[in-house]
């Protein structure tokens, strides 16, 4: 049993640095690890929407709304499913 978290920015992912990239770290690096985003299947843009706003809404992440827009873009880029 680990008596440490994780070092979060240490975890190694394979994320395209794309529009959007360095948003979502600075947002949502403060959670979680990339690597929880690379392991998700492609979602559509609309399930992509409702997590991220579960994020915001439910479980309180300091994300503003202009930010979530560039979050949601960048995911759907990166893991979107039309």
């Amino acid at each position: 049993i680990a008596t440490t978290a994780p070092d979060l920015n240490n975890v190694k992912t394979d994320l395209p640095k794309e529009q959007g990239y360095q948003t979502f770290i600075a947002n949502c690096s403060i959670c979680h690890s990339q690597r929880y985003v690379q392991d998700q299947p492609n979602l559509p843009a609309k399930t992509w929407t409702a997590i991220v706003t579960k994020m915001q809404k439910t479980f309180r992440a300091p994300v503003s709304d202009s930010s979530a827009k560039i979050i949601i873009d960048y995911l759907v880029a990166i893991k979107g499913k039309s």
